[in-house]
């Protein structure tokens, strides 16, 4: 449909003269902003997720005091609310901040929920690491941290891919956030989508070109961390 003239958009007919119009159009107006901020927050809040979440979720992991499993079960209660429960607080906190229309608010608010996904999908990877590996690395002279960069993270690396496409995901593909908390500056390009439906009519080849491009990204992403995604998801939640 994308790549059909405007006069043939519904054709069915598997032969046709192929334009790419609608592509031209798209980035003449206002969507390759909008594209840019879903690169953006997506980026910004999956790395901040993964920088924050994977040192917490490896202290959960090998903590012995007693309020891990309540720590654990408070993190994942941030995931249980649907998202209109949050929406009015986060409004109103960002219209007093300042944060309404931007893109650090979206990053924030991206940031809270991959953060919770993060912790719960990266501790059944580290349970799985024998801890013999981090104290033999101890032995060998290895701190603490450096036996966590050095020995843990390779290992659990397919269950990081994992992670790491599935929150750039839920991040890139957010509508109803970006929807209540931007107007036009934050503006991300799911949204940006909703303005090719107008009154007049729908413009049917901007949506479909719109479509092919968002979904660009992540099939990118996917192609490069394949071989860890197939094994991180497969591996994650099998214990011995």
């Amino acid at each position: 449909m994308s790549f059909r003239p405007t006069s043939d958009i519904f054709g069915y007919e598997l032969l046709f003269n192929p334009t790419i119009d609608h592509y031209r159009a798209l980035w003449t107006g206002s969507f390759p902003t909008s594209f840019i901020n879903s690169l953006i927050t997506s980026v910004a809040s999956t790395t901040l997720a993964l920088i924050i979440g994977v040192p917490a979720s490896y202290s959960l992991s090998r903590g012995n005091f007693k309020s891990s499993r309540h720590i654990s079960m408070w993190i994942l209660v941030t995931r249980m609310a649907p998202p209109i429960a949050f929406t009015i607080p986060f409004f109103l906190a960002y219209r007093f901040l300042g944060l309404s229309d931007t893109l650090v608010g979206l990053i924030i608010v991206y940031l809270t929920f991959n953060l919770a996904l993060v912790i719960w999908m990266m501790q059944p990877y580290f349970d799985s690491v024998p801890r013999e590996l981090e104290e033999a690395a101890w032995i060998d002279g290895c701190s603490v941290w450096s036996a966590f960069f050095r020995v843990i993270l390779p290992l659990t690396s397919p269950g990081l891919a994992a992670t790491a496409v599935i929150c750039f995901i839920l991040s890139w593909n957010d509508f109803f956030y970006a929807l209540v908390l931007t107007r036009t500056n934050a503006s991300t390009a799911p949204v940006a989508i909703v303005n090719f439906i107008q009154y007049t009519g729908w413009q049917w080849g901007r949506i479909a070109a719109a479509g092919v491009l968002i979904m660009l990204p992540v099939v990118i992403f996917s192609i490069f961390v394949r071989n860890y995604l197939v094994r991180g998801l497969a591996a994650g939640g099998v214990k011995e």
